[in-house]
């Protein structure tokens, strides 16, 4: 889902009759941090979920993922699910954006020292 959102949203600010591969850096930068948002609101639940099962002691649930669920649920909530979603949409634009520049530039570097690989 990241990279795919990532390249539709490159595709999407492609300016008619040009290339996506000549697509500027500030638009890179906003499609990258576009798609870190989207995949951490998709993400952040199971990453509670993982970081509550990791953080129990040892035997607190013998059926994994499913009794961590319920307890969150039926203690704190549904929107206990999405703890931290500021935090990590805060950081999620630059530190994506960044990400993404950061693979263009390896892939254009790349794509010159080798060009027909």
């Amino acid at each position: 889902m990241y990279f795919m959102t990532y390249e539709w949203l490159k595709n999407i600010l492609t300016p008619e009759g040009k290339s996506v591969s000549d697509l500027s850096v500030p638009r890179i930068l906003f499609a990258g941090g576009l798609a870190g948002i989207f995949n951490w609101a998709v993400a952040i639940p199971p990453d509670v979920l993982k970081s509550r099962f990791q953080t129990a002691p040892e035997g607190k649930y013998p059926n994994g993922f499913r009794d961590v669920l319920r307890e969150l649920i039926r203690e704190e909530g549904i929107a206990s699910l999405y703890k931290g979603f500021t935090a990590v949409m805060i950081r999620a634009f630059p530190a994506n954006a960044a990400c993404f520049l950061g693979f263009e530039v390896a892939m254009k570097f790349l794509n010159w020292i080798a060009p027909s690989l």
